[in-house]
């Protein structure tokens, strides 16, 4: 974990409610492909905690929905300003068990961290796909960019405005046409996915209140015993979560 102030480079919007902020500064250990980052906002006590999207160079950037009063502020900030922000949080995702064709699932805004990983994946010569789900067209981010980077993208949205209509579930590959699985998501989506796939691994969405394990605020079930989602997490293998 390293703080830093960062300067904001751009925050704009990309879907409905939904922002693209990028930053520039040093962040010491590279960013790992669902790793997360706590943003200090003003006038705000609890930082706000955000899976990062995307780094290159000394820059990394973030998807973030605007849910609260919190994120409305976020939103607002302009570019050129600064940011007090902790990185380099959570445990991320675990590259080395993707076989040569991973699939990553994702529902709304728990797409997000998905690209990240799509991105590495997909440099390491993987046969990536994806399947990203929302409520409405409106919502539907980063189809294009995965798409760009050669991933195979099915989009799903509840109210049938675009791509497939139904949920994550009703467009999975048959289970011989991928390999392992990655999926971050609400927590129904997540429960629903874990009696249709093999091995995998799931990025859970929590409320944080520190970030690094301190205030045991974040924890969940697991068959190891409870686990703060932040300090331990927020990636764990699908087997080892308790519904």
């Amino acid at each position: 974990m390293q703080q830093n102030t960062f300067e904001i480079i751009e925050n704009v919007r990309v879907a409905s409610d939904t922002y693209r902020i990028t930053f520039a500064g040093e962040t010491g250990e590279p960013m790992r492909p669902g790793q997360f980052v706590q943003l200090r906002l003003p006038r705000f006590y609890l930082r706000r905690p955000i899976s990062v999207y995307d780094r290159e160079g000394g820059r990394f950037t973030l998807i973030y929905k605007v849910v609260g009063h919190g994120t409305a502020a976020l939103s607002e900030l302009p570019a050129g300003g600064t940011l007090d922000v902790l990185t380099g949080l959570g445990n991320g995702f675990s590259l080395e068990k993707s076989g040569e064709r991973p699939l990553l699932i994702g529902g709304g805004v728990g797409t997000a961290p998905l690209y990240l990983l799509a991105k590495e994946l997909a440099a390491a010569g993987k046969a990536v796909s994806a399947v990203i789900g929302f409520r409405t067209a409106a919502e539907v981010f980063a189809a294009e960019e995965l798409a760009a980077l050669g991933v195979a993208v099915a989009v799903v949205t509840q109210d049938g405005t675009r791509g497939v209509k139904g949920f994550v579930t009703d467009a999975l590959p048959a289970p011989e046409a991928c390999g392992f699985v990655y999926a971050c998501g609400p927590a129904p989506m997540l429960r629903a996915l874990s009696g249709l796939i093999g091995a995998g691994e799931f990025s859970l969405e929590e409320r944080m209140g520190c970030g690094f394990g301190a205030c045991m605020g974040c924890t969940c079930r697991t068959k190891s015993g409870p686990k703060r989602v932040c300090k331990d997490g927020p990636v764990f293998a699908k087997e080892e979560l308790i519904w």
